[in-house]
């Protein structure tokens, strides 16, 4: 029986033997508190400050501060006149040589054509009935005293009576051309001339205030051919 219990300790003794041999032997563990330190870390070397060279001291100075009294203030009288710098021309110089340009002449307007005549309108006229030479007296009268809307009036009146009258078309041309409407002047003038068969003094009159209507209207070449054909009668 003490045989078999040697022999058990001695195979277990191999056996743990052999199980360290084979994972290897591990370090130590740390122990913190203290014991002994295994790991240290070496902190790295503090440089030291420069000393600061001492000041000197006020009381070994030998340097002093000498200050001296201000002269005599002596106003200056004399102007003093400054040189111009060279290679500045003087101002004087530039302005006083005379510039030479080229001269441009504006030409005259030509006028190709003449200034149209002044316009002159028919005083005398055909008879007319009692009550429509009434309304044109009264019209020619209300024109002279500038009531030129009282004058259209009337005359509108006298048309309504003769609607065929040339002599009635002319006189209400004429307002209408003094209401500053020349393009209404210029139709009933051309009525005017129109109705006017026999009377060849009111056509060429007619034909004269259409040309004066159509000048009024910037219409030149226009009013030139209407002065033509007014010198055909």
């Amino acid at each position: 029986m003490p045989i078999k219990r040697l022999f058990v300790i001695c195979s277990l003794t191999s056996f743990i033997a052999g199980c360290s041999g084979l994972y290897g032997t591990q370090p130590p563990a740390p122990v913190y508190g203290r014991g002994p330190v295994i790991y240290s870390k070496t902190r790295p070397a503090l440089s030291k400050p420069k000393e600061s060279k001492p000041l000197a001291d006020q009381d070994n100075m030998t340097g002093t501060l000498k200050t001296q009294p201000l002269g005599e203030y002596k106003p200056i009288t004399g102007s003093t006149e400054l040189e111009p710098e060279p290679g500045i021309p003087e101002q004087e110089s530039v302005l006083s040589e005379p510039t030479q340009g080229p001269v441009f002449s504006t030409p005259k307007p030509e006028f190709s054509e003449p200034p149209p005549p002044p316009f002159e309108p028919l005083e005398s006229f055909a008879p007319l009935s009692p009550a429509v030479n009434a309304l044109a007296s009264a019209s020619s009268q209300n024109s002279r005293s500038g009531n030129i809307e009282a004058a259209t009036a009337a005359i509108e009146r006298a048309i309504r009576i003769e609607p065929r009258n040339a002599t009635l078309y002319y006189k209400l041309a004429l307002l209408k051309l003094k209401q500053s409407k020349p393009r209404l002047a210029e139709d009933l003038a051309k009525k005017a001339a129109l109705l006017a068969s026999n009377d060849t003094q009111l056509k060429k009159h007619s034909w004269l205030l259409v040309a004066r209507a159509r000048e009024m209207q910037g219409d030149l070449k226009g009013g030139k051919a209407a002065r033509a054909k007014a010198n055909q009668f």
